[in-house]
């Protein structure tokens, strides 16, 4: 059956379209846009009235946790937390266990994901064997299986000639090297940002000097390989101002924040010490650099906002500070964080919010068929209210740690219809 969806306001980031029209969907593809479709024959209809729709949601910074880790999440529950946050598709990162970094792994999450997923998942493949820093994977074997990027998330590549011969295979096939960039022996043994707040708690700091160190080392290397590199989970003011630089002398980088690193600062330590749901890799930084990223997503230097999405049970959060792991889960909040904070209190324009959510990462990864609300396209769609208020409270995720649990957020998700198909209805 066709389905209608009819008076929403269409927000199109690459048309820079933002007006009332209806959207008729037609064998998993958008068919027609205009200002009023009527059919005669049977379609299923959704009324769209005082809601936005947009392009389906892309994150392109998810942990699914599957092979390995099943207690934590699965494709199952993890792509229906992401239909019920708004994605229509996410991209899964390779540390799992064992990690993805050959073909066969890449095949089984590929195969997972087609059963018993509700939206599109696409594997990113380890940079090297067994995420070790040691040995390049197959880069080749790996994009011929399926995957979209490669990238050793969770560690950094240390080894500066290993990361140069990545971003030279990584370019020979068209695929885009994203990086987790920490100084490991600055960090080391580290749990939040250092600073005055980590003196009072009398916890050990991770300077911000950790990632900035990084950046600048991927920076030139990217630059000496004219490679396509992308910087992940960026936190600090000053790795924000070397990628504006760097985007400035033509430097082929792009780098996507989470909401948690613009909503939260490591003062909320002060409010809730020791709360292991605020333990996360970046740690939570300064008010200086909360602002530097709302700074750098409203002039551009920020491409893309990810969640991050990190679950773990409630018995791995339930330690001690220093032994708990890092990582909150974000799937489903990612979108409310981002139309409260950025749309109503920092006026970030709408339009250009729903880019660094849809368009720019469909961009980045070559993604042909997604991240747009035309003719032809998948129909990957997302529907939710700019205004209506909610509590967030349960999760489809498996996990629960999030700092956000009890936050009244605007930015309510409608539906999420992926491939024509509705997948989540409030």
């Amino acid at each position: 059956m066709k389905l209608l969806i009819k008076n929403g306001i269409v927000v199109e980031p690459s048309k820079k379209l933002q007006q009332q029209l209806d959207v008729l969907i037609d064998n998993g593809k958008i068919v027609k846009i205009a200002k009023k479709i009527d059919l005669k024959e049977k379609t299923e209809i959704i009324n769209a009235k005082n809601c936005i729709v947009c392009p389906g949601l892309i994150d392109i910074h998810t942990h699914l946790r599957e092979p390995g880790n099943e207690e934590e999440e699965t494709i199952a529950t993890g792509t229906k937390s992401a239909a019920a946050g708004g994605f229509t598709t996410v991209f899964c990162m390779p540390n799992t266990n064992p990690p993805i970094d050959n073909q066969a792994t890449v095949e089984l999450v590929m195969l997972k994901a087609k059963n018993e997923g509700v939206i599109n998942v696409l594997p990113i493949g380890c940079i090297t064997k067994q995420r070790k820093g040691e040995e390049l994977t197959e880069i080749g074997e790996l994009k011929n299986a399926g995957v979209v990027a490669i990238s050793d998330d969770g560690s950094p590549v240390k080894n500066s000639k290993i990361m140069r011969r990545a971003l030279e295979y990584a370019k020979m096939f068209d695929l885009v090297v994203i990086s987790h960039c920490e100084d490991t022996d600055l960090s080391k043994d580290g749990v939040i940002n250092e600073g005055k707040v980590s003196t009072q708690l009398g916890l050990r700091g991770i300077p911000k000097e950790a990632e900035e160190i990084m950046v600048i080392r991927d920076i030139i290397l990217a630059s000496l390989t004219q490679s396509r590199l992308h910087i992940t989970h960026v936190s600090t003011k000053g790795a924000i101002e070397f990628i504006r630089q760097a985007k400035k002398n033509g430097v082929k980088i792009t780098c996507d924040v989470t909401p948690h690193h613009f909503v939260l600062t490591e003062e909320k330590l002060l409010e809730r010490p020791y709360d292991t749901n605020l333990k996360m890799n970046p740690p939570l930084r300064t008010q200086e650099d909360v602002n530097a990223i709302i700074d750098g997503l409203k002039n551009d230097v920020i491409d893309c906002i990810s969640s991050d999405h990190a679950p773990h049970t409630i018995e791995e959060k339930n330690k001690e500070f220093d032994l708990a792991p890092f990582g909150i889960i974000g799937l489903e909040t990612v979108l409310p964080l981002c139309i409260t904070y950025l749309y109503h209190l920092h006026k970030i324009p709408l339009i250009k919010l729903l880019e660094k959510l849809t368009t720019n990462p469909a961009k980045i990864f070559n993604l042909k068929t997604k991240g747009r609300i035309d003719e032809g396209f998948d129909a990957d769609i997302t529907i939710f209210s700019l205004d209506e208020e909610f509590v967030v409270k349960k999760f489809y995720s498996k996990s629960t740690n999030s700092p956000f649990i009890g936050w009244k957020l605007k930015g309510k998700i409608k539906y999420t219809i992926c491939n024509g198909k509705v997948v989540f209805k409030d």
